[in-house]
């Protein structure tokens, strides 16, 4: 996504993947499912987990929700002992509503490990552990997070016409993907009816693009909404729209 506030060129639409755009719809649904629940938000100090928490936060305030935050140190990818000692003695006099995690799937399972699984957990797509065979992630158990349809629905009828890449080993070059594909779909429809808003149902989401009355462009996307089940993979569900 660009980096800048200035207006887009004419007749310009970008078609990226936004981390922001992320966590404001998972406080959406964390909103949605408790209408006066209090989260305690976790996260990392990486860019991105700085970013996706001023995201959620700054969204959770807008709908007028409390919140409180907590950085949990974290080294060669394993989460301080203490701190999380320190979390559980907390959590037990000041239980919160629901948490919103930003941290990746292996932070997560060591968080919930720590905590138990039965406060509800709302995530960003980086909290996807994927499939791998043989493979059992139960302390994830009930983790509410956005994804795209490509890595949580594959077996979604918009998501298997499409073949799968031998060399995209990863989740985010599986994403990667998944954006060529509908950014090739929506170049297509606007060239072929150029000045009109449209929809697609894409594998990366609900796609809507829409023309404004000076001819600019613009883009929403709306992630599937997930629970993680038994261990080993994703139970799509209804949320916010």
């Amino acid at each position: 996504m660009p980096q800048t506030d200035r207006p887009l060129p004419a007749n310009m639409i970008v078609v990226g993947l936004s981390l922001e755009e992320e966590a404001r719809q998972v406080a959406d649904w964390a909103a949605q499912e408790h209408p006066t629940g209090r989260a305690l938000v976790l996260t990392g100090s990486t860019t991105w987990q700085q970013r996706a928490v001023g995201a959620f936060t700054a969204r959770w305030a807008q709908l007028r929700r409390n919140n409180a935050t907590i950085e949990l140190p974290v080294n060669d990818g394993y989460v301080d002992g203490n701190a999380l000692a320190e979390l559980r003695a907390r959590m037990e006099v000041d239980r919160p509503d629901l948490v919103f995690a930003a941290l990746g799937a292996s932070q997560l399972r060591q968080v919930r490990s720590a905590l138990g699984t039965s406060l509800p957990t709302y995530a960003v797509s980086a909290a996807n552990p994927g499939r791998t065979a043989g493979a059992a992630w139960p302390e994830l158990d009930g983790i509410r997070l956005l994804d795209l349809p490509w890595t949580v629905q594959p077996d979604h009828p918009q998501v298997m016409v499409y073949p799968r890449p031998l060399d995209a080993d990863t989740l985010d070059m599986q994403r990667l993907y998944a954006l060529g594909i509908d950014a090739f779909r929506v170049a297509r429809e606007v060239a072929q009816h150029p000045g009109t808003s449209f929809e697609l149902d894409g594998v990366t989401g609900r796609l809507s693009v829409r023309v404004d009355n000076n001819g600019a462009y613009s883009l929403r996307r709306q992630e599937a909404a997930a629970v993680y089940r038994d261990g080993i993979g994703f139970e799509t569900v209804d949320a916010v729209q």
